[in-house]
């Protein structure tokens, strides 16, 4: 019988060491790295042309 109380002593104590710490974890962040998309606005250069090519057009036609 005092062998049963022992084993039961030791299994309880045993669970009780390995229930772990309250530290919290070590977890390193993850990296995502996401291509820049472009933009769906044309281009200043697309603009400028179009608007000097409206304004040559309406000058020429005046």
């Amino acid at each position: 019988m005092k062998k049963v109380a022992i084993f039961a002593l030791a299994g309880m104590l045993g669970t009780a060491v390995q229930a772990g710490n309250l530290e919290d974890p070590v977890v390193e962040p993850t990296v995502i790295a996401e291509a820049a998309a472009e933009s769906s606005a044309p281009s200043a250069a697309l603009v400028l042309g179009l608007t000097a090519l409206t304004l040559f057009v309406t000058a020429a036609s005046k």
